[in-house]
């Protein structure tokens, strides 16, 4: 970049887009209709770029006293003797980190941004001339779901956790419920 001829730190611009997302947003709706109701709420982030944490990804070293396991990915898509692809996603596999493979690049970097359906709600509100049999004031059944899907560019695994695809996922959760009134 410094027109040196040679690859050095000297030579370290910006890319991609910040860390930190510079949009955030969501949109939902409520829906109701007779003794229905529906309801849904999207989340999601722009503009925002990651780097895979290729040093936290390394397989089979030692980091923090815990060895690192073999992603698929990397299982998948790995320069070797046999595969000398040179797009491959993961450089040579060691044993040990390799230092010029942990540099910050283009390489690494990723589009952050996401769109997520993070709630889902479905009732039905039992009538009234029902429950007063009952001696009830309400009974509503319904269904719920959080975090069903997420739309994005980057497939590895879920976007919201950034560059380190070994951390615990964000959880698809199911329930459920009725609510009773007397």
């Amino acid at each position: 970049m410094n027109g040196d001829g040679q690859i050095t730190e000297a030579d370290a611009v910006p890319i991609g887009l910040p860390t930190e997302p510079e949009i955030n947003y969501g949109f939902g709706a409520s829906l109701g209709w007779k003794d229905f109701d529906f309801s849904f709420f999207f989340q999601g982030l722009g503009r925002r770029s990651f780097q895979i944490s290729s040093s936290n990804l390394s397989p089979f070293v030692i980091n923090g006293g815990n060895q690192n396991g073999l992603l698929e990915v990397i299982a998948d898509d790995h320069w070797s003797e046999d595969n000398r692809n040179i797009y491959a996603f993961w450089p040579r596999l060691s044993p040990v980190q390799v230092a010029n493979n942990n540099q910050t690049s283009t390489w690494w970097l990723r589009d952050g941004a996401f769109l997520r359906l993070k709630n889902i709600e479905l009732g039905y509100n039992i009538p009234t001339k029902i429950l007063s049999k009952w001696n009830m004031s309400n009974l509503r059944l319904y269904f719920n779901a959080s975090n069903l899907f997420v739309w994005s560019k980057f497939k590895m695994w879920d976007p919201e956790m950034g560059g380190n695809g070994i951390g615990y996922p964000v959880q698809r959760v199911f329930n459920i419920g009725l609510t009773i009134g007397i």
